[in-house]
């Protein structure tokens, strides 16, 4: 299977992180969405990463979907309780994570592609006030650290890789447990080191 992804991306990351810790094999190929090549609108018409191919040539896109794929390939570990219950909670941290994760990367995507006359700075505190809330109840519930590892961990590990990388000392603030988060994932999941978001 071929992955198309970008390292920065926290999407990418938490898809390639998950298929490391499933031990699912996947040949990961750099793109540039800003200027999408023909192999990705081939496979994504939006553009987007990350964009999965499969072996039979079939086209997954959007993280979560590729992430219940792969969960559905896995033989062992899994990224998603069974019972329904916990199921939910997983899939809402990992909601909520994405979620975070868009707003981040709309904060981004004003500063690195408007100029200062359009730059809106109503609309970029309005994504500011959702990372905040977001943060702050992560920090007060932040996924805690069992036998097993989930889509919940994954997801997260992409988010603060992602802040870490683009946003140093500007979201840590009083989350003193979510500052201490990733160090604690990175001993639950040593490959955290190198495969969270980067240039």
């Amino acid at each position: 299977m071929k992955l198309l992804y970008a390292p920065a991306s926290p999407f990418s990351a938490k898809v390639v992180m998950a298929a490391h810790y499933l031990d699912i094999d996947i040949n990961l190929e750099p793109v540039d969405t800003v200027a999408p090549a023909e192999a990705l609108l081939a496979a994504n018409p939006l553009g987007k990463i990350p964009t999965l191919i499969t072996d039979d040539g079939e086209t997954l896109y959007d993280s979560r979907t590729i992430m219940h794929f792969l969960d559905s390939m896995a033989e062992e570990k899994r990224l998603y309780p069974r019972k329904p219950e916990k199921r939910a909670a997983v899939e809402r941290m990992e909601a909520l994570c994405d979620g975070i994760c868009d707003a981040v990367v709309l904060v981004v995507y004003e500063k690195r592609y408007r100029t200062p006359e359009t730059w809106h700075q109503p609309w970029v505190d309005r994504q500011w006030d959702k990372i905040r809330r977001g943060l702050d109840y992560l920090d007060e519930n932040p996924p805690i650290f069992k036998k097993k590892l989930n889509a919940g961990h994954f997801a997260l590990g992409g988010l603060l890789g992602y802040l870490m990388l683009r946003f140093p000392g500007e979201w840590e603030e009083h989350r003193v447990r979510l500052t201490r988060w990733p160090s604690a994932f990175e001993e639950a999941f040593p490959a955290y080191r190198t495969l969270k978001p980067h240039v």
